[in-house]
């Protein structure tokens, strides 16, 4: 099968397209005929050699796939070959073919095409971990997010909506800002041209938010809490702006508030089930709509092309998600 791959870390340059023997499904796995892949900042940390794959994940890039099940391993129920699915990989989703624990396998839903479910599992994972279960939405809430135009961010908006939450996102220029607020926002905040934490409290008559999505980590922090209504919470999924900060604590302590964070792709597979098979109940009923969680596709790269994939999202042009297709 054809795969992208790198000799060495470093810039887009490295990736370049192999060939390599398909890969066979273990116990409790399914093969997924990769139709879409979609793209994200892990890869891009992969690449550049600061975010190794687990022990037994594949080194190959690729976090999200979607297609049809090719092949059931040992002990599979519940799926069937040939079925539409799409799913949060260990790893190895930049090639024709991918493996995926069962747990982590969810349809495609319907009316929409594999390459828009290719936008799905990482930032729903991500996502409804962040803001739903940990971050303990509430219908009402206001919600934070940076990096709006990011997959991550996009997700968020999307899912504020559907649990009846109100967003307001930041973004770097005006153009992100107003596609924010298509998106969902009911309002976007340019993050070069104005203060966040004035805007959020400007915005909420003063109240501040319930919620933080970031991003960003570093120096953000700090702002994060001072934005904070009282019992808000910050949920720090990304370290884009570094990973050391410093916070005043007894401005914490005067919001009642709570920082968490949490990575992904080390987890569990059982862990990885457990979000997915929320998302079955609560999330994945509503996509057939479309709205208000509707594909929002960036730009769809072939596999020859994917160091320009790469480059379009370390230069943080998207707006959703870039997707490969073999």
């Amino acid at each position: 099968m054809r795969y992208v791959t790198l000799d060495r870390h470093g810039g887009p340059e490295v990736l370049r397209v192999a060939e390599m023997e398909t890969p066979k499904p273990q116990r409790g796995e399914v093969l997924i005929a990769v139709e879409a892949a979609g793209v994200s900042r892990a890869d891009v940390l992969q690449r550049r050699g600061l975010y190794p794959p687990p022990a037994g994940a594949s080194p190959t890039l690729g976090l999200d796939a979607a297609g049809t099940i090719a092949e059931l391993g040992e002990a599979v129920t519940g799926l069937r070959v040939g079925e539409s699915v799409c799913a949060l990989l260990n790893g190895g989703g930049y090639a024709e073919f991918a493996t995926a624990p069962q747990g982590q396998v969810l349809p495609i839903p319907e009316g929409w095409s594999a390459v828009e479910a290719a936008t799905l599992p990482e930032n729903a994972f991500t996502v409804f971990d962040n803001m739903v279960t940990r971050g303990r939405l509430r219908s009402g809430d206001v919600v934070l997010v940076h990096g709006g135009t990011s997959g991550i961010g996009s997700t968020a908006i999307m899912f504020a909506r559907a649990f009846g939450a109100r967003a307001i996102a930041t973004a770097g220029s005006e153009e992100k800002c107003e596609a924010c607020r298509r998106i969902g926002t009911f309002d976007a905040i340019d993050y070069k041209r104005s203060d966040f934490v004035a805007e959020a409290l400007r915005l909420t008559q003063e109240r501040g938010v319930d919620l933080v999505i970031d991003i960003v980590g570093g120096e953000y922090l700090a702002r994060d809490v001072r934005a904070l209504a009282l019992d808000g919470r910050i949920a720090c999924v990304a370290t884009q702006g570094g990973s050391m900060a410093q916070i005043d604590v007894g401005e914490l302590m005067r919001r009642r508030g709570t920082i968490f964070s949490s990575s992904l792709r080390p987890r569990t597979a059982e862990q990885k089930k457990a979000i997915a098979d929320a998302l079955r109940e609560r999330i994945w009923p509503l996509l057939p709509a479309r709205d208000p969680i509707a594909p929002l596709v960036d730009k769809v790269y072939d596999f020859e092309h994917v160091a320009d994939a790469h480059r379009r999202m370390e230069a943080s042009a998207h707006i959703g998600k870039i997707v490969l297709v073999p």
